[in-house]
Parts: C-alpha cells; structure tokens; sequence
C-alpha cells in the first residue's frame, strides 16, 4: 500500500468515525435519559487518560515541558476550556436539539468564522476566493435555517443557537492550539487538554446518577469515546504523515457525509431539498478552504494568459 493511499484512508476512516459519534450521540438522546454533560464529561476524561497516557509514554519530556512552564499551561487550559470542552459540549448540544447531520454541517461553519476573524485581526480585506467562500457559506446557511422559505425557521431557535455557537467554538479550537502545536507534538497537546476538560466537568459524573442504558446503550458509549474520540482523532492525526493538509481537509468531508447517512436510514431523520443543498454548499466552503491558495493563482495566470487577444 502506498503512503498516500495509507494517508487518505487513514483520514477518510477517522472522519467517518467522527461522523458515527454524532449518529450515535443523536440516538441516546433522543431515545434514553442520558445528559449531555454527562456524555461530554465521561468523553473527553477517559479519552483525556488514554491519551495522555499514551503521550506519557511516546513523549515524556514534551509532557513535563507543557505543564510546567507557565506559558505553556495557561495556553494549554485557555485550549482546553475555550476550545476543546466548548466545541465538545456545543457540538452535542446541537445534536440534541437538531440532529447529527445538520449539527455537524453547521460545524462547517468553521472557516468562515476563521476568515472573518483574521481579517479583523489583521486589518485586511480577505482574499477573493474567502470572499466566494463567505457568500457560499451564507447561501447554505439560509437554506439550511430557513428550509429555502423567507419567514419561517426549519430549526429551532435553541438548535439554531447552539449550532452556530458550535462552529466558533470549532474555530476557537482550530485558533487556539498553534502556539502548543508549533513547539509540541499534537498528541500530547490534545490528551491534556482533554484530561484538563474532562477533569472540569468531572463534578457532573459524580453528581449526576449513572444513567440507565440497555446493553445498546452503552455499546454506543463506549464506541463514542473509543471510536469518536481516541481512534477517529489518532487516525486523521497519523495521516497528516502522509498527505497533506489539505487533502485531509477535503476528507474531513467524509464526517457529515457519514452522520447524514446513518441518522437517515438508521435513525429516521428526514432532511428537506433545501437543507441537503445547504449543506452541500456549507461543504463546498470547506473544499475551497482546502485547497491550497498557489493552485488559484496558476489557474489565474493560465486564464490570463490564455484569454483571446481582441485587436
């Protein structure tokens, strides 16, 4: 097998296990009694230990280095609470109050929020094809809220709020991190601020009673914090070693795609035309983003070069 082909699936499936979580998270809340602190907090403690303990072994002197120095451990918490426990939570509060399919999609807010924000930061315009990608962005959002419909909300308010929370908190996460991810390894980065995280919301398992799950139940649990947190996020990891980033962002694509398709046929979700077309283009915004900015500019200077001379 080759190191592409090894990178591609190994994003592709991590993306997809992603997906399932949020069609797995979709089900328990809308057919048991389980809380989604309860669900965030056992998420993010027991795979903040694995992680942390993996990364423990790997890269002792990066973890000791990481926590004591000052600098680092108030990036790493700023990390922790404002981007990993906000996206976590805000993310499967989205799923309670829509469904998997659009929660994520909205996530895909993301780069949106991203450009605006540098732009601001930075005092300049953004680019054009940023600009192309704010327009798309919200097309899709419109048709997604609204159902294609002036007047009315196919979401409700308190979906609507969370989702678009979500995907600040997304971009938060995004932001966050680079200055740890410019001088650490990601793994061990990632594992403390989920240890951190889920330290925080520990109160919320110990006061809260265990929740009463059937055996399915707590397959779908286990498989969240397994599967949709420690497997997903080692695996899109291990294939930045081998493509590039922006061939991962474009398969990170595979993670609405997986929970649009489970949440319909396993789940009974019905999406309108209007909201499949508004997700589609929240995504196009993601592909654009991928790409990256010296293939527009060959294309450019192709065009420009090629164009018909008028005399």
């Amino acid at each position: 097998m080759s190191k592409q082909l090894k990178g591609i699936l190994l994003a592709a499936g991590g993306a997809s296990l992603w997906g399932g979580s949020g069609a797995a998270a979709q089900y328990l809340f809308e057919q048991t009694s389980i809380t989604t602190s309860w669900l965030v907090a056992v998420r993010l403690l027991l795979a903040g230990i694995v992680l942390t303990t993996v990364s423990l072994f790997k890269t002792p002197q990066q973890v000791r280095r990481i926590v004591s120095n000052r600098r680092h451990l108030v990036s790493l918490i700023s990390f922790a609470l404002l981007g990993m426990l906000n996206s976590q939570l805000t993310y499967f509060l989205a799923v309670k109050y829509s469904n998997a399919p659009t929660a994520t999609v909205i996530q895909y807010l993301q780069p949106v929020i991203i450009i605006i924000w540098l732009a601001i930061a930075q005092r300049q315009w953004p680019r054009r094809i940023d600009c192309i990608s704010i327009i798309i962005a919200l097309i899709g959002t419109f048709l997604l809220v609204t159902g294609g419909h002036l007047g009315t909300l196919a979401l409700t308010p308190a979906a609507i709020s969370w989702g678009l929370w979500c995907a600040v908190a997304a971009a938060l996460y995004t932001l966050l991190p680079r200055p740890l991810l410019a001088n650490f390894d990601a793994l061990a980065v990632c594992g403390l601020a989920m240890l951190l995280s889920g330290l925080g919301m520990l109160p919320e398992i110990i006061i809260q009673r265990l929740p009463s799950l059937n055996l399915l139940g707590w397959i779908l649990v286990a498989y969240i914090v397994i599967f949709g947190t420690m497997f997903s996020y080692t695996m899109f990891l291990q294939s930045m070693r081998y493509i590039s980033p922006a061939v991962t962002g474009i398969l990170s694509a595979f993670e609405p795609l997986v929970a649009t398709f489970l949440a319909v046929t396993l789940l009974g979700t019905k999406l309108t035309g209007a909201a499949i077309i508004g997700s589609l283009l929240i995504l196009l915004t993601t592909v654009l983003q991928s790409i990256p900015s010296n293939y527009y500019q060959r294309i450019l200077f192709f065009t420009n070069h090629h164009k018909p001379k008028t005399k």
